[in-house]
C-alpha cells in the first residue's frame, strides 16, 4: 500500500511550495493584493496628474503666446493705417498718436519732447518693430 500511495503522488520541489517546509525555512506570506493595488493606483494618480499639471502649465504658455501674438496683429493694423511720414528702422522705438480729428499717425518724438503740441494730440502707444514687420508694444 505504501508504494501504490506513493507512485500516485507526485514530487514537489520544495521551491514551488507555498509553505514553508521547515522550522528554518524563509518565511512565506501571502501579499495583500487590495494594498499592491492600492499602492499601484495611488502611483498611477500622482504620475498622470504630474503630466497633467505639466501639459495644462505648457497650455497656458501657448494661449500667453497667442493672445501676445493677437495684440501684436492688432497695434500693427492701427499703425499701418495710420500716417507714418517716415520710413521705420527695425528696432527702433516710435509713438502712435491721435489727432483731435480722430486720425492717428506714427512719430519718432517721444510725449515728453512735445511740449505745448501736445495739447493738439493724444499719445497712444509706444512701440517698437520688429523684424517680421509687426509691432510689439513697450
Amino acid at each position: 500500500m505504501s508504494e501504490f500511495a506513493k507512485s500516485e503522488i507526485p514530487e514537489i520541489s520544495a521551491s514551488l511550495m507555498s509553505f514553508p517546509q521547515s522550522i528554518g525555512s524563509a518565511l512565506i506570506k501571502p501579499e495583500d493584493q487590495g494594498k499592491i493595488r492600492g499602492k499601484s493606483m495611488a502611483a498611477m494618480r500622482d504620475q498622470t496628474q504630474r503630466q497633467l499639471n505639466q501639459l495644462y502649465g505648457q497650455m497656458q504658455t501657448l494661449v500667453s503666446q497667442v493672445n501676445n501674438l493677437k495684440k501684436r496683429v492688432e497695434i500693427s493694423e492701427k499703425i499701418y493705417q495710420a500716417g507714418i511720414p517716415f520710413e521705420p528702422v527695425i528696432g527702433n522705438q516710435y509713438y502712435l498718436y491721435e489727432r483731435l480729428d480722430g486720425t492717428s499717425f506714427l512719430s519718432m518724438i517721444s510725449p515728453e519732447e512735445w511740449g505745448s503740441k501736445s495739447l493738439s494730440i493724444k499719445f497712444n502707444v509706444s512701440v517698437i518693430l520688429l523684424s517680421d514687420h509687426t509691432w510689439e508694444i513697450q
